[in-house]
């Protein structure tokens, strides 16, 4: 293979030096040249130089979903020994055909080089949807036109990525919590992932597990002698509230997948045409659209055994401690006592609403305050609940809350549990100045009350101001301070009013100052259209500010900013590569969630989070 490589370079220099590298600016269009109806499609033209004022075509027969999106990418090449680099535009448009014939999409124009410059026209067949599964991806449906020449475009295998769902147990009992994990397994990279449909879990009381900004844990695993990479996409918490088949209906989601599409070279030699057509040069991918569904599952629940079911049972099933107790044991009459009775474990805690307590009849009780902490790990569900109840004694005397029986469902045991609190014993102690004293309270369950006995104001007793007698405000020092300090505060104002002036006047400092402002003020602009769900407005704004950024704070006209101009400056100003490599990678997540096709509000608040944190970075590394 490194023989290869060598002769193939040393052959490459030599055709380079003995030919003349010329370059004709011309606007390319191309798309698919059969579709189906319902199907999505991109519509795109490449410009080779420098250009503006693109000009879309008048576009009948399809809907225009976006568009058009324009992008800009550079490239070097070395023709005689000298280099030269090249700048090329694409403008995307993303089209939906709804209905069957042939539609010819007209010449677009841009210019270039001082003059106007048009596209090719193109030609799309749109036919009949009978097997949407068989049509997309396959045949003529994947063959695009350029000109006047066709390539091929792969859709990929139907086993490069797939999703996948899991139970941790098929037959639980009622009430007993099981988890659902949706697995992706994938052999080639991917983006976008966005689910567009939910699984429905009727029967079920649900909990997420994952939370939305937790990073997909990858691992591998061989399949079938093929290794993919597997991660995890949801995981779900279940319980469910009945016995009987129930049924997880499938999740959707969409995803854009990166396909390897092969170039193939022919020189006539033998020797050139397995070099070139190797994977050392036939790197080319192409990014397919999938949409992709989970298989559907089956629960059997089990019910719970009536044999030894308390009569208390409300429907705990885990393991689970019980607690409870009161914050004093004598007290007065429209005293407030709180009795708190606390939960603690592992299982459906959150199905838990009330406690079995009877409150002497002598008693004012109220609905009781229920506080959670619940902790949601891969694991499960665990935590507690502390249901706080308010009473407040009307009669003097002694009086006894009698026990509080807990009873659930031991899942290790595998039977009922029963869990008792001690008797509460309660001295209750005639109250004084009852007649005066006034009960309230607030909130809708009235657990706050406030006690009121007094309304008599304490006689005022504190130092009262004088001022000595003879004293005049005029001529003394806070006359004077009044008059002298405006003064001495408008000469202040004015010499950094002239400084400021002569500030802005420099052009390229200010920019320099005002770059990162101007920045945050586009991505201010970029979170707005992320929370109005404008998605092509969001990317751009984004990719404006990360680029805008840049050109302020260098000094670099947009037209000269490219990925090579962006490295050489940043390692001019002493930028660690840590932070440079991370700025371009931003970058590129930023035009690749841009341009590439499907759904893309996924990956917004990540592109956002992302730039804004590089930049703050950037600011620091450049103190």
């Amino acid at each position: 293979m490194l023989r290869k490589i060598i002769f193939s370079f040393i052959a490459f220099v030599l055709l380079s030096g003995t030919a003349a590298y010329t370059q004709d600016v011309r606007l390319t269009g191309q798309t698919k040249q059969l579709v189906v109806t319902g199907e999505t499609f991109t519509l795109v033209y490449t410009l080779n130089a420098q250009g503006s004022g693109f000009r879309g075509p008048n576009i009948q027969g399809f809907d225009v979903l976006s568009g058009p999106n324009t992008s800009q990418s550079s490239s070097v090449r070395f023709v005689n020994g000298s280099t030269t680099m090249s700048i090329t535009y694409t403008f995307t448009y993303l089209l939906q055909a709804n209905r069957e014939g042939t539609f010819d999409i007209p010449a677009a124009s841009v210019n270039a080089n001082g003059k106007q410059i048009s596209s090719n026209t193109l030609t799309v067949k749109v036919v009949k949807n009978s097997n949407a599964g068989s049509t997309q991806g396959q045949g003529a449906g994947n063959q695009y036109r350029s000109g006047g020449s066709q390539a091929g475009a792969p859709a990929g295998n139907a086993n490069d990525v797939y999703v996948k769902a899991f139970a941790s147990n098929p037959s639980p009992l009622q009430g007993e919590g099981i988890v659902v994990t949706y697995k992706i397994f994938t052999k080639v990279p991917i983006a976008q992932i966005n689910i567009s449909k939910l699984s429905s879990f009727s029967g079920f009381w649900s909990q997420n597990l994952m939370k939305e900004n937790d990073k997909l844990q990858q691992s591998t695993q061989v399949i079938d002698g093929e290794q993919y990479i597997v991660a995890d996409i949801r995981k779900i918490a279940l319980f469910p509230l009945k016995s009987g088949r129930l049924v997880i209906e499938p999740l959707e989601l969409a995803c854009v997948a990166q396909v390897r599409r092969p170039t193939k070279t022919k020189t006539g030699d033998p020797f050139f045409d397995d070099f070139f057509n190797d994977s050392f040069f036939n790197s080319g991918v192409a990014n397919v659209e999938k949409n992709l569904k989970s298989n559907p599952i089956i629960i059997n629940v089990q019910p719970l055994p009536e044999a030894g079911k308390p009569a208390d049972f409300s429907g705990a099933v885990g393991n689970f401690t019980f607690h409870s107790e009161v914050d004093k044991t004598r007290l007065k009459t429209n005293e407030a006592v709180t009795l708190k009775c606390t939960v603690s474990g592992k299982g459906n805690i959150q199905l838990i609403d009330k406690m079995n307590v009877v409150f002497p009849p002598d008693f004012e009780s109220y609905d009781p305050k229920v506080t959670s902490d619940i902790q949601t790990t891969a694991a499960g569900i665990s935590g507690n609940q502390v249901f706080e109840y308010l009473l407040i004694p009307r009669k003097p005397g002694k009086f006894n809350i009698k026990p509080i029986t807990f009873s659930y469902f031991d899942l290790d045991k595998k039977k009922y549990v029963s869990l008792t609190s001690p008797e509460f014993m309660l001295d209750v102690e005639k109250g004084s100045g009852e007649s005066g004293a006034v009960m309230t309270y607030s909130g809708a369950n009235k657990e706050e009350i406030k006690y009121i006995g007094s309304d008599i104001r304490h006689i005022r007793d504190n130092n009262f101001g004088l001022k000595q007698a003879g004293s005049w405000f005029f001529n003394s020092l806070l006359f004077w301070s009044l008059l002298v300090v405006p003064v001495l505060l408008f000469l202040t104002f004015l010499i950094l009013w002239r400084k400021l002036a002569a500030r802005r006047s420099d052009t390229i400092l200010m920019k320099n100052l005002k770059a990162t402002k101007i920045a945050r003020k586009r991505l201010k602009k970029a979170e707005e259209f992320q929370k109005s769900g404008e998605q092509d407005n969001f990317y751009i704004a984004i990719s404006q500010s990360l680029w805008g950024y840049l050109s302020d704070k260098f000094s670099i006209p947009m037209a000269e900013l490219s990925i090579d101009s962006v490295r050489e400056a940043l390692v001019h100003r002493n930028v660690s590569e840590t932070i440079i490599s991370q700025f371009i990678e931003t970058l590129n997540n930023t035009e690749f969630a841009r341009f590439a096709p499907g759904e893309k509000t996924v990956n917004m608040e990540r592109i956002y989070n992302e730039a804004l944190e590089i930049i703050a970075k950037m600011e620091r590394e450049l103190r």
